[in-house]
């Protein structure tokens, strides 16, 4: 493997220079992906400083970073002593299959090794950069006073940017289009921030590889660029409830944490085209390898979930609601339709107490009888209560024979909550345990170092539904360019009842959501989801036997993903394979789409094609939709005809 990398001219005077006075003397540094496009120009005189360039046209320029340690500031007046070129190539087998089986591990590096104990570390991917600071300094323990991190644009550019109110938040914001220049210095944003470079090109920033430092956050410069936040460290926090515990008090730094370590990659992911952003594997192949060492019991799948249809079932002799009865209703429905997990989500303990279990509820007859229909249970938890009762909860739940916990309502992602959410998959990895988070979208970029978190959230799904006219088509075909760019989401997609913008109405026990019952059987292909909801009633679905036939069928994890067409805010269409059957999904924004398809990824051969469009009513009738099955092969052609708020989905066996 040859490594892209030009040191550039050196003027050799009186004979042999070694590698260090070469290295002392340059200031500047080339570095490109392996196929060429993508191209880092690092500069080192005075400050550190980079360019990056797609096809040799800039489209960062000029950007400072530098990490303030002990207030020194490293990468001011840097001191290079060695630059060490090297290249990898590798294929990765990813233990839960997000977007593919294998994914290849392809870069180039370069690794700066500077005075003062630290170096800068820059890759180079066919999908992107990434750059980050290591420390081997002598102190047990150092303080982290910022890290600079300035994104500059030559073009006042149009980005997609989640805006925040402040850092306490459950990260679920529209991603909101607006040039660079009207973000102000005050208006910070989660990640990723997503910008349109020109050409069709895009750019995505986000992060990697997060641990034992607070989440990176953006904020406006006021003019073509943005610069990285963050949450500063908690000295006094105040709980006000079960579930909030806010900090009022915090330190002038954003860290303490150990002088010899590696920070966090800050990463840049590059899509020549819109249906790039889907398929991009860089944050996933920043994060570190599995921390757990046998991962065969983790088993991804769909779940039923109580809390959105608000334990509504019907057509039963006994009262709904948090009780065993209507618990063992939906683990009937999940074994009928081989769902192999049931959520109890908030209402199943006293609050504050994770060992005392509602009267009503009696949880070992329950798992009991679970297992004996082979479905798992997963417990919810308040995060602050788990955290109080850690190791005995979790203990508790192993004896129970609990498979999993969904962890909420943190709110945070300053340096002691990322500890947290790493501490909580080491102690549930050791009990065969997986995780749900919700209440933060940082846990995303952690899920190939914790393969047991199996999902999160941090995004605006249809839970919104139930209270506001928020989770509609448009903001539903952004998220697959923008928060899906992290890692999974918990969207948390299924309803049964589907409105159009003039039927809908929120409505907390019997909900609906906005879009066709198409517009829902296609997030299931659409988005990554590897622990999935079902998220409507029980009863809702077993009215609905035909859609149960795509919805009981459909997996959760991918051996391949194409994306057959997309434009980010307007519509999507993705092909995936799960073994020999492929499933396509396709969702539409308010306004109706004609979208024109072919087949050609499949092998050669036959195959039928069990296809959901949406009716010809669907604009008057949001559940109104058509069922067809049709033979197809590799060289079908298809026209999907997508209503307003539409959708089309379709197995291939």
């Amino acid at each position: 493997m040859k490594t892209v990398f030009v040191l550039g001219i050196f003027l050799f005077v009186g004979g042999f220079v070694s590698e260090d006075a070469v290295a002392a003397a340059q200031s500047t540094y080339d570095l490109r992906s392996p196929d060429g496009r993508i191209e880092v120009r690092i500069r080192t005189a005075g400050q550190l400083r980079y360019d990056l360039l797609l096809k040799g046209t800039a489209v960062l320029e000029n950007c400072t970073l530098s990490l303030d340690v002990e207030h020194q500031k490293l990468g001011v007046e840097p001191h290079v002593v060695e630059a060490k070129p090297s290249s990898h190539d590798e294929i990765v087998k990813p233990v839960v299959r997000q977007k593919f089986a294998n994914i290849r591990d392809h870069y180039n590096e370069l690794r700066l090794n500077m005075e003062d104990g630290y170096a800068l570390v820059f890759r180079a991917y066919n999908e992107g950069a990434a750059y980050r600071f290591e420390t081997s300094l002598r102190e047990d323990k150092a303080k982290i006073y910022g890290e600079e991190a300035a994104f500059n644009f030559p073009s006042d550019f149009v980005v997609y940017y989640p805006q925040e109110d402040s850092f306490y938040s459950h990260n679920e914001r529209k991603y909101l289009p607006q040039h660079l220049s009207e973000i102000a210095p005050q208006f910070i944003a989660t990640l990723p921030a997503v910008v349109d470079i020109g050409g069709g090109a895009k750019l995505a920033i986000a992060e990697s590889d997060l641990d034992d430092y607070p989440g990176l956050w953006l904020r406006g410069t006021g003019g073509n660029g943005l610069a990285a936040t963050y949450p500063q460290y908690p000295l006094q926090l105040v709980q006000t409830s079960d579930r909030d515990y806010k900090p009022v008090q915090t330190a002038d730094y954003i860290a303490q944490t150990a002088g010899r370590r590696t920070f966090p990659w800050r990463v840049f992911g590059i899509a020549d085209h819109d249906a790039d952003l889907l398929t991009n594997e860089i944050v996933y192949l920043l994060e570190r390898p599995s921390e757990i060492q046998d991962t065969s019991w983790i088993k991804p799948g769909k779940v039923a979930w109580d809390w959105w249809n608000d334990w509504n079932v019907d057509g039963v002799d006994f009262h709904a609601g948090i009780n065993t009865k209507t618990y063992e209703y939906y683990v009937d429905f999940a074994a009928k339709y081989r769902i192999p997990y049931i959520i109890l989500d908030d209402g199943w303990y006293k609050l504050g107490n994770l060992l005392e279990v509602t009267p009503e509820l009696n949880m070992q007859e329950l798992i009991d009888y679970a297992k004996q229909k082979n479905v798992g249970i997963i417990l919810w938890a308040s995060w602050k209560t788990l955290d109080d009762q850690l190791i005995p909860a979790l203990d508790q739940f192993q004896k129970w024979g609990v498979k999993g916990i969904k962890v909420d309502f943190m709110q945070r992602s300053d340096q002691i909550m990322i500890e947290y959410f790493s501490r909580v998959c080491r102690e549930a990895a050791k009990r065969h345990m997986l995780v749900d988070y919700h209440g933060d979208q940082k846990p995303a970029v952690m899920m190939r170092t914790w393969p047991n978190l199996i999902n999160t959230e941090g995004v605006r799904g249809m839970e919104w539904s139930k209270w506001s006219a928020e989770s509609e088509p448009k903001h539903n075909v952004t998220l697959p360019f923008t928060r899906m760019f992290l890692g999974p989401m918990d969207y948390t997609p299924g309803a049964m009842r589907n409105a159009t913008r003039a039927t809908f109405r929120p409505i907390n026990s019997q909900p609906m959501a906005m879009g066709t019952r198409c517009h829902q059987l296609a997030m299931y292909v659409v988005y990554e989801a590897p622990l999935q909801m079902l998220s409507d009633s029980p009863s809702n679905y077993l009215r609905e036997p035909e859609a149960m036939e795509f919805l009981g069928a459909v997996p959760t994890e991918w051996d391949d993903t194409k994306v057959l067409d997309a434009k980010i805010a307007e519509y999507v269409v993705v092909a995936r394979r799960n073994g020999k059957d492929w499933y396509i999904g396709a969702m539409g924004d308010w306004t109706p789409h004609t979208l024109e398809i072919d087949l050609s990824f499949l092998p050669d051969g036959n195959f039928t094609m069990d296809a959901y469009q949406d009716g010809v009513n669907a604009d008057l009738n949001a559940s109104d939709y058509k069922k067809t099955s049709t033979s197809v092969n590799r060289g079908t052609k298809l026209k999907l005809k997508l209503a307003g708020g539409g959708g089309w989905a379709a197995r291939i066996h």
